[in-house]
This record gives structure tokens, C-alpha cells and sequence, in this order.
């Protein structure tokens, strides 16, 4: 079985290794745009030929499914993905969690926050989803400068700043936070961490990978299967090209558990 996924940048890393733990022995194509972003600022003509690009070069290795690990692109791309990929190539999207967090503040009483790239926050796709599975819940949007970006360098101290920000403008109470943007997932303690305050475990937070996996597997024809013996290749491609995981990736462990298992088939990104 082979899995694609693609992202502007290492967004995708997050839901790659949701499929790695969950399918040991799945080959995973990585499809990333990395002459191209960020594709926050672009277009949705502009997003969606970028995301087709990359899309199209997942394809040619004959996934099963295909993720659209990316916030961005689903808003902007899907509808064009599906209709030239689909029904040959299963295309999932990824949509924040909204309703599951909604749902678990309606049991609780407590409010959500939305982390989410400033783009989005405020964005009539946003309002959308808060309307549509909001149930009256008390949501607040949380515009995380630079968070994205700081997350793409790796670099410890721009994402401790940029952290740190974006938990300034979150009300104290919030007990959910919807990780609006596929990267934030890759630094989930750290934002819980940021938020804990005087709770020993801090906010639940609500991501998008292990749905999106889920999701893929289903579409594919598979179960999971965590046990599975670890043989699973991994194929890296940037902007269409060959390539090896960026070192950024390894900072995360993420990206290290795809680096060590594939590296135990192949080389990666041969």
C-alpha cells in the first residue's frame, strides 16, 4: 500500500507520521512545495496550480490515497484536486476540528480557541465552519503570526516567540484549542505548555492528523495496522523533484520517526 501527501512546506509531517504509526508497512510519497512557499499570502488561481503541480507529481508514484495535509490548499484547491484526480486517486482533505471540539465544549461548558495563520482568522471560511459546527459554542480565533513560518525554519527561538504571542492573545479559560494550520501539530507540547497555566495538564488540543489518516486508510481499502512490520519506503519530492527531508524535519519528532523508518527500506528520498 502507498499513501501521498502534500503541503507547501512540512505541515504534512504531522499526518505522514499518523500514517506511519498506523501502517508500518505503507510506502509514503512526501509532496511539498518548497519553491513556492508560503502559499498563504497567494491567490486561490495561484494556490490551486501550485497544488495541482505538486499533486500531479504524488500521482505519478501511484498512491492509493492522497492527503491534502494542508489548510491552505483544501480552502483554495480541493475542488480542482478532486476533479482531476478523482475517482482514479482518493483525495482527502483536511479541515480544522472544529465540530469534535464544539462537541466536547457543549459536554463541558468551557470555551475554544482557534489557532490559526492571520489569514485565515476571521476569514469567511473560518466563520463558516464556526457557524456550520460551532453549536452555539464560545469560540474564539487566535491569529498566529509567524507561527507557520517559524515552524517551517525550525529555528527554536522564533517558534518560542511566535508561541509564546499567540498564547498571549488566548483568554486564560480557553480548555480547547482547534490547531488550525497543519504545522502547529508538530508543536503541540510546546502549545500546551504556553497555555497550562495554572492546570496540571493544560487545554486539550484538536488537530487534524489522525482524522485525516484515518480517512485515507478507509478510502484506500485498508485497516489499520500498527504492528505491521516496519518496511515502508518513503519518498520525498520537492516542487516535483527527488529529494531527501529537509533538515527543518528533523527537528520534530515527526520527522524523525520518518527519517529512521524509512531509511530502515530505503535511502531516503532515493
Amino acid at each position: 500500500m502507498k499513501i501521498a501527501l502534500m503541503d507547501s512546506g512540512i505541515g504534512l509531517l504531522a499526518a505522514a507520521a499518523a500514517v506511519r504509526r498506523a501502517r508500518p508497512d505503507a510506502d509514503l510519497v512526501l509532496s511539498s512545495d518548497p519553491d513556492g512557499m508560503p502559499w498563504g499570502p497567494r491567490d486561490t488561481d495561484d494556490i490551486t496550480r501550485r497544488a495541482l503541480r505538486i499533486a500531479r507529481a504524488a500521482a505519478a508514484h501511484r498512491p492509493e490515497a492522497l492527503i491534502v495535509a494542508c489548510n491552505t490548499a483544501s480552502v483554495h484547491a480541493l475542488p480542482a484536486l478532486r476533479a482531476e484526480l478523482e475517482p482514479g486517486l482518493p483525495v482527502i482533505g483536511t479541515v480544522p476540528a472544529v465540530k469534535p471540539a464544539a462537541a466536547a465544549a457543549a459536554r463541558t461548558g468551557g470555551r475554544v480557541a482557534i489557532w490559526a495563520t492571520p489569514a485565515t482568522t476571521g476569514s469567511p471560511y473560518q466563520r463558516r465552519l464556526i457557524e456550520e459546527f460551532g453549536n452555539g459554542t464560545d469560540i474564539t480565533g487566535v491569529p498566529c503570526h509567524g507561527l507557520a513560518d517559524a515552524i517551517e525554519s525550525g529555528d527554536e527561538n522564533l517558534i518560542t516567540a511566535a508561541v509564546r504571542a499567540a498564547a498571549e492573545l488566548t483568554p486564560p479559560d480557553v480548555e480547547t484549542v482547534v490547531l488550525g494550520c497543519t504545522h502547529y501539530e508538530l508543536v503541540g507540547n510546546r502549545i500546551r505548555e504556553a497555555l497550562r497555566g495554572d492546570r496540571p495538564a493544560g487545554p486539550a488540543l484538536q488537530g487534524s492528523a489522525a482524522a485525516v489518516c484515518a480517512q485515507a486508510l478507509r478510502r484506500a481499502g485498508a485497516r489499520p495496522d500498527p504492528g505491521a512490520a516496519p518496511t515502508g519506503n518513503l519518498t520525498v519530492l520537492h516542487s516535483g523533484r527527488m529529494a531527501a527531508l529537509p533538515e527543518a524535519a528533523l527537528v520534530y519528532a515527526e520527522g524523525r520517526l520518518l527519517a529512521t523508518a524509512g531509511a530502515e527500506a530505503t535511502a531516503v528520498g532515493r
